[in-house]
């Protein structure tokens, strides 16, 4: 089994309508993901509101594919990141990730200190984050990704590195965007090896995801 904590849909820079997306997740052999549009102070109530709308019609359906409502709170000033995580789940967000500090865009310094203290769910591919940054992850209890995702991949190695030596939680997430992004089981398992961990290790970071995935799903429910 294998889940995606991080997608998107046409409700920020995403191709498809949640409905194509979960469709095309089911083919690639995923048992349920969480759609986690981009958002800021602008556009978060619209999101979930849309997504929950979604996510009802959805799960009521008589199939094991499930899906959950959040957002990636992204580009937003460090300082805004508590206040949006407790806004979103006010709202009903199942999930919360924050856009991290990835090297391949300008996302401003103090973003993965600021979302994990704020305690979210994930932090997304957090580009070279410090130890310290690392440490407290595991104090608040927040994921951290690797990504599938071309160009924010490039720090995977770094981050599984840093969270073998501190202990912190991994998950694997693809970051879908377009038709083609959700990568399977196979290839997911092959991107952890890639980034240093054991076949073990591999099975575990899955198994973190589709844990996470069971325990937001089940609160619910």
């Amino acid at each position: 089994m294998i889940v995606d904590l991080h997608t998107h849909t046409v409700f920020s820079d995403g191709a498809l309508i949640p409905a194509e997306s979960a469709r095309r997740a089911m083919v690639a052999g995923y048992a349920g993901i969480a759609f986690t549009d981009h958002a800021d102070a602008s556009n978060i109530e619209h999101i979930l509101k849309s997504i929950l709308k979604f996510k009802e019609a959805h799960n009521k359906l008589n199939i094991d594919f499930k899906v959950l409502a959040g957002v990636e709170l992204t580009h937003v000033h460090p300082s805004q990141i508590a206040e949006l995580t407790a806004f979103a789940r006010s709202l009903g967000a199942d999930i919360v990730v924050v856009h991290g500090e990835v090297f391949v865009e300008s996302v401003a310094e103090g973003t993965n200190r600021a979302a994990i203290e704020a305690g979210v769910d994930i932090l997304a591919h957090p580009g070279l984050m410090t130890k310290a940054d690392v440490r407290l992850a595991v104090e608040r209890g927040v994921c951290l990704e690797i990504t599938t995702r071309k160009g924010n991949a490039l720090a995977n190695g770094h981050v599984a590195m840093l969270a073998k030596r501190h202990g912190a939680k991994l998950v694997v997430n693809n970051d879908f965007h377009t038709p083609g992004e959700y990568v399977g089981l196979a290839m997911a398992t092959k991107i952890l090896r890639g980034a240093g961990l054991t076949e073990d290790e591999a099975k575990q970071v899955i198994q973190n995801g589709n844990e996470l995935f069971k325990h937001k799903l089940g609160s619910t429910l």
